[in-house]
């Protein structure tokens, strides 16, 4: 059985989506002083590797603690997006690659910007799915769509159209994730577990990918 690791680690210095305070770790004890090493963390709810659950958007959507833990794991597929440059994730690639091809519970894109991580680049430009692709797969019993980028909507846009289309049928946005280049084209069981936040509308994970069960 291999692990592999998805997230980003937390840092002051990481980058946030444009508005969104970045995080703050500060020293609360020492071993010299208390006898014990603990950090104050001070963080938005999207920060870094995260998901976001129907609540974000939505008034009546479920938050984090109303899922059961079996909505942030199951079988994942990756689907190579990086020939597309900047263009969308349109329904017609979707297909060409297979995606979908048998039942699945997560869909990671993988769009290589990932590589553009703490640079200026990291912020814009990246493939966002269109909202014919992401209607069609909210067809499928799926429980979430991931990406390697900041978003799965342009950044400036203001109605997040793909947001509302996969939250709205309770389907979880996993965004900044890394590493999806060492996935298998294969079999693996894909995790990203919330912090227990009560009435969260989303939360940094530990995203990972399980190959060789």
């Amino acid at each position: 059985m291999q692990v592999i690791d998805l997230s980003r680690p937390i840092t002051p210095e990481m980058p946030v989506f444009p508005g969104d305070p970045s995080p703050e770790i500060r020293i609360a004890a020492s071993l010299k002083k208390e006898g014990c090493v603990e950090r104050l963390l001070t963080l938005s709810s999207h920060t870094g590797t995260h998901v976001d659950a129907p609540a974000h958007l939505l008034s009546h959507g479920n938050t984090i603690d109303a899922l059961p833990l079996e909505a942030f794991c199951g079988q994942g597929e990756v689907v190579d997006c990086r020939p597309l440059g900047s263009k969308p994730v349109s329904l017609d690639f979707l297909k060409q690659t297979g995606c979908m091809s048998r039942p699945m519970d997560f869909i990671l894109l993988y769009t290589g910007w990932d590589a553009f991580w703490g640079g200026e680049k990291y912020f814009s430009g990246f493939p966002v799915l269109t909202p014919e692709a992401a209607e069609w797969l909210i067809q499928a019993p799926i429980k979430g769509v991931g990406v390697d980028a900041l978003s799965i909507d342009a950044v400036d846009s203001e109605d997040l159209p793909v947001h509302n289309i996969l939250l709205g049928q309770k389907v979880l946005i996993i965004e900044n994730l890394a590493n999806l280049g060492k996935l298998p084209a294969g079999d693996f069981i894909f995790c990203c577990f919330p912090l227990a936040i009560e009435r969260g509308d989303g939360s940094p994970v530990r995203a990972a990918a399980i190959v060789g069960l």
